[in-house]
């Protein structure tokens, strides 16, 4: 029986050598320009599974396949860039998330191929998600457990390796990267409890997501306003960067998405800024003793009363009007307006107030990442919902509290456009929407979610999308498609299961 199989395999090789060279005198290795593409710059089958085979016989060893292996990748690579420069988009990326079995020889040089196979000469590697960071877990020194934990694997930079591969095929490679959603691990740390995002109803985001009031169970948010927070995902993002990718993608840049009624805030209890360092940063807004009082028990109660108003004019009787941050009160003279008169501005007022200190949050939170990325000259971008900065109803707001309108006009904006109504008119709207709010065209970068060659979830297919998108919004060079796993399903399978 041994024998056999040595005979079975010595046979295996010597056909897999004799179908190499048919490829190659075949001309189905050739140069780019002659490489079969479609319109967009996808290469055909038979080139795709030429290569496929020369790597196939490059990792068994085969030195002539390996040279061949190597100059069909660069003559495809040089090809899509060609393709690429001709035609729209410009940039066409991919999100991209890596598993341990990308470690084993050849996966990643394979999956790298059929990135480039599909048209894309950019892809976005998931580098921190779910409460784990994809550095090797000798060298993680951040506050969360590495991707990759298999024995005699601990060593392994796969981040770097995959970007390494990349930029083999010049394919550019971001680091894309949660941001206040820090991740279940994270949540159930006893010495990151008071880092948590809370609100007004006693809820960590942790318990939230526990007890089912989030869309999702393992999306823990903390507060943007905690020192703890900041430091912590600054050490991990500082050596993300270390590996050099060639731009910084921020996600869930924002808060939890509720459920139900959840899903929008219209009562001070509902915002996440009842962590500590959130409270003490609003009452820091109050610009005089006034005003402090009575944001301190609008927080506290969710309301103020007329008697809170007037115990504030008693108890500070030298101010005149409550102030903060943002609020300046036209200058009269004479008594002031008994407070039953003044109770509904001021609490209308504190209530903007409190929302604009949550998306303040967001906001700062952001751009101390995105600085960050910047300060190495690598470029920052944000992700996020075209819906997530909506107001609802007279005092009511989308409870993501997403106002990417308000994130520095240097950094790139990346809008989700997912919305489904069985046909492309509502992902140009949500692209026009943003479009319209944004100063710099050119950094709009379209997010879209689908499948090659058929509609799929009540979405068009990619083809329709994309092409209704480049007759309405031609300025746009750059389109994602989320995600690898959803285009490439059946390999993506193979990646997530293997044995070491």
């Amino acid at each position: 029986m041994r024998l056999f199989k040595q005979w079975r395999r010595s046979l295996q090789a010597t056909a897999l050598a004799v179908l190499t060279t048919t490829f190659l005198v075949q001309g189905w290795a050739t140069s780019p320009a002659q490489a079969e593409v479609n319109r967009y710059c996808q290469l055909s089958t038979a080139d795709a599974e030429a290569k496929a085979t020369l790597l196939q016989a490059a990792q068994q060893g085969d030195a002539q396949a390996q040279q061949d292996y190597a100059a069909i990748v660069e003559r495809h690579s040089a090809g899509l860039q060609s393709c690429r420069q001709s035609r729209w988009p410009r940039n066409q990326a991919v999100w991209l998330r890596l598993y341990p079995c990308d470690l084993q020889p050849g996966k990643l040089d394979a999956l790298m191929d059929r990135i480039v196979n599909l048209g894309y000469n950019v892809v976005y590697i998931e580098a921190f998600y779910n409460g784990q960071v994809l550095l090797p877990a000798n060298e993680n020194r951040t506050a969360w457990p590495s991707v990759v934990q298999i024995e005699g694997y601990r060593d392994r930079d796969l981040l770097a390796e995959a970007i390494q591969k990349a930029h083999e095929r010049d394919l550019k490679a971001y680091a894309w990267l949660f941001t206040l959603n820090f991740g279940y691990t994270y949540g159930q740390r006893a010495d990151r409890q008071q880092v948590l995002a809370r609100n007004g109803r006693g809820l960590s985001s942790a318990d939230y997501a526990g007890n089912g009031f989030s869309s999702s169970t393992d999306e823990v948010f903390v507060d943007p306003y905690s020192t703890q927070a900041q430091e912590d995902y600054m050490r991990m993002l500082q050596a993300v960067l270390q590996r050099q990718p060639d731009g910084a993608l921020f996600d869930y840049v924002r808060y939890p998405r509720g459920t139900g009624a959840g899903s929008v805030v219209s009562n001070v209890n509902d915002l996440w800024i009842y962590g500590s360092a959130a409270q003490q940063a609003l009452l820091r807004r109050a610009t005089n003793n006034k005003g402090r009082e009575l944001i301190e028990r609008f927080l506290r109660r969710g309301y103020v009363t007329e008697g809170d108003i007037s115990q504030a004019d008693q108890l500070y009787a030298g101010e005149r009007e409550p102030l903060w941050q943002s609020r300046n009160p036209a200058q009269t003279t004479g008594p002031l307006p008994a407070a039953s008169v003044r109770r509904p501005r001021l609490q209308d007022e504190l209530w903007r107030l409190s929302v604009a200190h949550a998306i303040q949050g967001v906001v700062d939170f952001l751009q101390m990442g995105a600085r960050a990325a910047r300060q190495q000259n690598i470029p920052a971008g944000a992700v996020f919902f075209p819906e997530g900065n909506r107001a609802i109803g007279a005092l009511g707001y989308d409870s993501r509290l997403q106002h990417w309108n308000r994130f520095p006009s240097w950094i790139e904006r990346y809008p989700m456009s997912y919305a489904t109504c069985g046909n492309t008119g509502c992902i140009v709207e949500q692209v026009q929407t943003v479009l319209q709010q944004t100063d710099r065209p050119q950094n709009v970068k379209p997010v879209l979610a689908g499948v090659w060659g058929r509609p799929v979830n009540n979405r068009p297919s990619l083809e329709d999308q994309m092409n209704v998108l480049e007759r309405a919004v031609p300025e746009v060079d750059t389109v994602s498609h989320f995600a690898f796993s959803w285009v490439d399903p059946e390999f993506e399978r193979t990646r997530q299961f293997c044995r070491f």
